[in-house]
């Protein structure tokens, strides 16, 4: 922490509490960090905000998934020339999952002259070391170490609101499904150990926390590279013998790694929130290879009947990727078939967007971008239907859930299967306590419902 004190001391100096902006883009996992840099910033001696126009320091926390979300991050990056322009000594950083992309790094270290600082997710840890050495020396530092390391325990944490919270239990992925990038800007799978883990736990349920999301980019392989003698099912099922009045959630799981020990553990514990997002990408078996999934469309739906033999209320999400490819009209269809089957909860559906260094960034991909439109229209309307169904379903039904927090609408909640419910009535005193809620209306989106 000598960095941070460092800093603190020149900011001590200033006439004002400097003011420091964090920006964050695409996954939980982000914003755990993100939770971690404004620990950091708050340590130098930071005050924070949400307008770029104040801050003296401006961090946009990145994500590499699709090409869309970089297109508007360097969008957002360059309008800050105008915000430095302004202010000279405004300091902006850029850090994450883009951070760590070669050609990205290369763009911005030549074209965005008003960025400072780059680092990648590798060098979260050295935050404070890397802005000491640009303050210090008044040069822009760029630093993407390829090397993930170890995982760094004991960084400070600032956490966004006091009803949920994120808790990373590892890094990195092993997987390397042909369209991702993420095992290159990650790095390989690291767990974080159980008793550091089930320590954070504890304390944000005594803090009074009331829904926890164990974080990983696949957490079912937790475990897997330390010798502690446990798996995920049991890291889940101790963290849901912590004293308390929580709900555990836990993203996101890949399929292969889905076990029946996971399934028969969640129905074991009314901690265990009954959701469970798995993402399936394609109906198509020969897509799926060439995805590298390795499951099969018989493997996948196997499981999905395990899981709700297992816990018969349990609400399935899923991930799907349309236009992959080489994927044609017919096994668009299997995709479509595989909705109608299975009757997910809901969907987070994307057309395929090619990322730099990928396999499938090399693959042949004659299908028009139209068609893949009109194929992923077709997708969400199909879903939205499913979808309104099975939330009309819940009309005139009484459910527990967690209010958690208001927007311009009023008191929103949560089901244990992570549903959005709008409140009808209620005062602001029920955030971030359980309810007993009785669902009164239903769309495709949210539930509508008063409290009892």
């Amino acid at each position: 922490m000598d960095y941070c004190q460092k800093i603190h001391a020149m900011n001590a100096a200033l006439d004002h509490t400097p003011l420091a902006m964090v920006d964050t883009y695409g996954c939980q996992q982000n914003e755990a960090d993100s939770e971690r840099l404004r620990g950091y910033l708050s340590q130098m001696g930071y005050g924070f905000t949400d307008d770029e126009h104040q801050a003296d320091l401006v961090l946009v926390n990145t994500c590499a998934i699709r090409e869309h979300a970089e297109q508007r991050v360097l969008g957002n990056v360059g309008a800050l020339v105008h915000t430095k322009r302004k202010n000279p000594n405004q300091i902006i950083c850029l850090c994450g999952c883009m951070a760590q992309e070669p050609h990205v790094a290369k763009k911005v270290k030549e074209s965005y002259h008003q960025v400072d600082l780059l680092f990648g997710p590798h060098a979260l840890w050295r935050f404070p070391e890397l802005l000491w050495r640009f303050k210090a020396a008044g040069k822009r530092v760029f630093e993407f170490a390829d090397d993930p390391g170890s995982i760094a325990e004991g960084i400070p944490v600032v956490r966004q609101g006091s009803v949920k919270a994120w808790v990373s239990i590892m890094y990195g992925c092993n997987n390397f499904c042909s369209y991702c990038i993420v095992p290159y800007v990650r790095g390989r799978e690291r767990s974080r150990k159980p008793e550091v883990i089930l320590e954070e736990i504890a304390g944000l349920a005594a803090e009074g926390y009331k829904d926890i999301t164990l974080l990983g980019q696949n957490v079912n392989s937790w475990g897997k590279d330390l010798d502690c003698g446990m798996d995920f099912a049991d890291l889940l099922k101790a963290a849901a013998e912590i004293p308390g009045e929580f709900l555990l959630r836990f993203m996101t799981s890949h399929p292969k790694d889905a076990s029946q020990k996971l399934f028969d553990t969640m129905a074991s514990s009314e901690k265990i929130a009954p959701c469970f997002h798995l993402p399936f990408q394609a109906g198509s078996d020969r897509v799926l290879k060439a995805m590298n999934r390795v499951y099969d469309r018989a493997g996948y739906l196997d499981k999905v009947r395990r899981l709700r033999a297992a816990i018969p209320d349990v609400v399935i999400t899923s991930d799907v990727i349309v236009g992959f490819p080489g994927e044609t009209a017919e096994e668009f269809e299997e995709t479509m078939t595989l909705i109608d089957e299975v009757g997910f909860d809901a969907l987070f559906t994307f057309i395929y967007s090619p990322r730099v260094g990928t396999p499938a960034a090399f693959m042949e991909d004659p299908v028009s971008r139209e068609e893949k439109l009109a194929w992923f229209q077709r997708l969400v309307a199909r879903q939205d239907e499913i979808s309104e169904a099975k939330h009309r379903a819940y009309i005139g039904k009484t459910v527990r859930c967690l209010v958690d927090g208001k927007d311009e609408k009023g008191l929103t909640a949560r089901t244990g299967g992570n549903r959005l419910v709008r409140l009808t009535n209620g005062a602001e005193d029920l955030i971030g306590r359980f309810a007993d809620i009785r669902v009164t209306g239903a769309n495709k989106w949210s539930l509508s419902g008063e409290a009892v």
